[in-house]
């Protein structure tokens, strides 16, 4: 009978521990020291999520983003001074110098008198684009060693998990859909790119190959946190799933422990993945505010005042994009955070306490306790939870924003109004002077 991970056969969990001490003493006995870990050969044979996933690790390595590397079977270094490390400065050195130039351009247009107010909306969107260039070194680069130590997490949780369940966790179809997804940020972000080119007179040709290595790293690192919350959720899924055949089996306390084992492990590494990237993911949502902020406000602002255009639909199309990288990324924390918590504790409160030992009635509650004690929250190092209240109240903080600018931009329609006509009354007195003088 197939199972969930991909098996022809299941093994029942007394079959599961024996294997899995059978695996722990090949480790052992692999090692010449046993306090230096797993045998890196058992970690590289069942990390099947490095070799579905090492799609976006190349690219991400190419593009210079996020230059940590595989330095051995099982083991994923960051070094400041790596070869690939080095590759990233001379990629950002080249791109930093085009960049540089578009957005001294860009800025020379916004500067240019007699422009539309959608013309500097436009302008102020596509400087704040080019920031996030500028940021990589610090945002990203500054995490590397934590970035590598939540992949070589993900490494060793699988390996733990094949000894305490007897089957690898594989991952079906996740190596098409990281494949896909590199090719669509790519794709995606050169197709905006293209489509401001012909809603914008001022964007020239020239302009947008500035843009798309950024854009393509935004959509790169939603793929990323897509990936990574989906394989989560699965995992949690065959963990919960496997409950129930855990307290039918011959030993259930002592399974139900190692079970309770790879739950917490799989909840830090929900809370690692959020502080890895902290830096590039709280730079993201910030932009992603601002850039729809003003998206939206000059489109409505251009609709009341010219109607709608083109132009108008190309903000509309940016408004769009962003807000819709961010649902994506909340929704997929709050999915994660779902099946790891709530559905977890469901099944634990569901178990027939009555129908169990008093070994396994403690196990039990020793569970429930590491659930709440150890929440699986995708936070932000501390910035922001990601989940589906994210979304909420960043679409508050919009649509106040907006109220303000537009009663904002309401006051000087009305003080240049006053000033209007005070200046015509001034010309029809001193004209009413000079008559009767």
């Amino acid at each position: 009978m197939r199972n969930d991970h991909g098996s022809n056969t299941h093994l029942r969990p007394d079959d599961a521990i024996r294997r899995g001490k059978i695996v722990q003493v090949a480790s052992s006995s692999s090692t010449a020291n046993p306090n230096e870990g797993p045998d890196p050969e058992l970690l590289d044979r069942y990390d099947n999520f490095y070799e579905t996933t090492k799609s976006l690790l190349v690219l991400f390595q190419i593009m210079g983003v996020m230059p940590i590397e595989r330095s051995g079977k099982g083991k994923t270094t960051f070094r400041w001074l790596s070869s690939t490390s080095i590759y990233a400065y001379c990629i950002f050195a080249a791109e930093t110098i085009f960049v540089t130039m578009v957005f001294k351009e860009r800025l020379y247009l916004i500067l240019r008198p007699g422009k539309r107010f959608d013309e500097y909306i436009y302008g102020i969107i596509f400087l704040s684009i080019l920031i996030p260039h500028f940021l990589l070194p610090v945002a990203a680069w500054t995490n590397g060693t934590e970035v590598a130590k939540f992949k070589n997490m993900w490494t060793r949780f699988q390996l733990k998990y094949y000894q305490v369940t007897g089957t690898p966790i594989i991952f079906h179809n996740l190596s098409l859909i990281t494949y896909s997804l590199c090719v669509i940020s790519w794709a995606v972000g050169i197709v905006i790119m293209l489509a401001q080119y012909y809603l914008q007179a001022d964007m020239l040709l020239w302009h947008t190959f500035g843009y798309y290595h950024i854009l393509a790293m935004l959509n790169c690192l939603c793929s990323l946190w897509f990936i990574n919350c989906t394989a989560k959720g699965r995992v949690a899924v065959w963990m919960c799933n496997n409950l129930n055949k855990a307290l039918e089996s011959r030993n259930p306390a002592k399974i139900l422990g190692a079970y309770r084992d790879l739950w917490v492990d799989l909840s830090h590494m929900m809370q690692q993945l959020g502080k890895a990237y902290s830096g590039m993911y709280s730079m993201y949502c910030l932009l992603i505010l601002l850039t729809t902020i003003v998206a939206s406000y000059g489109s409505v602002t251009e609709i009341l005042d010219q109607g709608i255009s083109f132009k108008e639909a190309g903000l509309f199309m940016i408004a769009f994009y962003c807000m819709t990288l961010l649902y994506i990324i909340c929704n997929e924390g709050h999915h994660a955070t779902r099946k790891m918590g709530p559905e977890f504790r469901e099944r634990l409160l569901n178990v027939n306490l009555s129908a169990v030992d008093q070994k396994t009635r403690e196990e039990v509650h020793m569970f429930l306790t590491a659930i709440d004690k150890n929440p699986p929250v995708m936070n932000l190092n501390g910035y922001a939870n990601v989940n589906r209240k994210l979304i909420s109240s960043t679409v508050t903080s919009i649509a106040t924003y907006l109220v303000m600018l537009m009663q904002f931009r309401l006051t000087l329609m009305r003080n240049a109004q006053l000033a209007a006509r005070r200046a015509i009354a001034n010309v029809s007195v001193s004209s009413g002077n000079t008559t009767m003088s």
